[in-house]
């Protein structure tokens, strides 16, 4: 499969931020493959944000890295975050990260958080999984429904996205926490290594427990929550709510970004296989391909930095209908990706040129409302920095609550 090669602008394009109210009118228009559009910003003065959530009532949870829960309201950011969330290890690209409402909110209002989580004395992490009852601005009755196998002294790959599919299973990712490749080693790696949740996704049932159907449960040389292996740093998950599908992106190392789909069981071949090169230049695979490991769907050299990844289904952009949307972190940019079929028989076609939200700054999670329109949270790359959520609306319709 050939490489997806970046688009470099002819111009620059600046983000203005404008109060929701007025944004629509003021927002410039920008042309895509299948018709125009504007990006309205809908809430500032984020820190870090990391993952939007919206509740049934309208109401919008964003996570901000430094381990802050917000809410908004109305389209306004309330000033204090939600009590009750679990302390983090912030550094790096580690914090507070995804937040998943339960398939069944509605009745049991139960929330769900991954982060990095400290050890005693906050010299290493790991990926770990909460959930708790939302009542007014705090988390009741939180408990850890997950710890992952996977510390470290690095702070970074910890992975961390969520997402629930239509049987009610939990899915998560775990990145390979930055352990080091090599060709000679690379069958050795963590990532490789069923006895550990380095590079690997997680299935569970809403509790934390493990099903039954996993398919490593019974091996004493493999851990039974581990669904595939052989990953990265995977910081994009979406499930197609019609088909089932699942899509993994993650990073590769220099170059070599892919998009997968998640299948039982299966081996996604970091570091033995792949299409990026070590940091430097150097050659880090010896092949491209191997029995018995997994290809991606399409892979990305130049990189984007994928983070954030959405199936859209809804009806304000009726010709983007059944695409797969990943968040760029390098080239900022939404990446929009036409799907054929299901299954593995799936098919991805071309991606859209130019991109979306080209250099509007660095996409960190990418979600559609449910008024069918896509938001977006950008992050500032030297940290630290306020930034919006924006949206993106059709630019020959009304806006959004008009």
């Amino acid at each position: 499969m050939r490489p997806i090669r970046s688009f470099i602008p002819t111009l620059g394009i600046v983000l203005g931020l404008w109060t929701a109210s007025s944004a629509w009118a003021q927002a410039p228009v920008y042309q895509s493959e299948r018709g125009p559009y504007r990006v309205v910003t809908v809430v500032d003065g984020l820190q870090d944000p990391w993952s939007i959530a919206f509740l049934p009532g309208g109401e919008m949870l964003v996570t901000e890295k430094p381990g802050r829960l917000r809410i908004v309201r109305d389209g306004v950011l309330q000033p204090e975050p939600i009590t009750g969330t679990p302390e983090v290890r912030y550094g790096g690209q580690g914090g507070l990260m995804d937040v998943v409402l339960h398939p069944d909110y509605e009745s049991n209002r139960l929330i769900y958080l991954s982060f990095s989580k400290p050890n005693e004395d906050g010299s290493q992490g790991t990926t770990a999984v909460v959930r708790g009852r939302l009542e007014g601005n705090r988390l009741e009755n939180v408990e850890e429904i997950f710890e992952a196998k996977a510390w470290s002294r690095t702070g970074g790959h910890y992975g961390s996205r969520l997402a629930f599919d239509a049987e009610g299973y939990l899915f998560i990712t775990v990145g390979d926490r930055q352990a080091s490749p090599a060709m000679a080693t690379a069958y050795q790696h963590p990532a490789q290594d069923l006895t550990n949740h380095q590079g690997t996704v997680i299935r569970l049932h809403d509790d934390g427990s493990v099903p039954a159907d996993n398919p490593f449960v019974g091996r004493a040389d493999a851990l039974p929550e581990i669904w595939s292996y052989g990953h990265r740093s995977p910081q994009g998950l979406a499930i197609h709510p019609e088909t089932g599908d699942i899509f993994l992106s993650e990073h590769g190392p220099q170059g070599g970004d892919e998009l997968n789909l998640i299948l039982r069981g299966r081996n996604y071949g970091w570091p033995v296989i792949g299409y990026g090169t070590n940091y430097g230049g150097a050659r880090l695979f010896s092949t491209r391909e191997v029995e018995g490991m997994e290809q991606p769907l399409q892979h990305f050299t130049p990189s984007i930095a994928p983070s954030g990844l959405m199936v859209y289904t809804g009806d304000r952009f009726p010709e983007w209908k059944n695409s797969v949307f990943m968040g760029g972190m390098a080239h900022p940019q939404v990446a929009r990706l036409p799907l054929v079929g299901s299954g593995e028989g799936l098919y991805v076609g071309r991606m859209e040129r130019p991109p979306l939200m080209f250099g509007f700054g660095r996409v960190r999670a990418i979600t559609q409302g449910p008024d069918g329109l896509i938001y977006i949270a950008i992050d500032d790359r030297r940290g630290g920095g306020l930034t919006p959520i924006v949206r993106l609306e059709p630019a020959d319709g009304t806006p959004a609550g008009g």
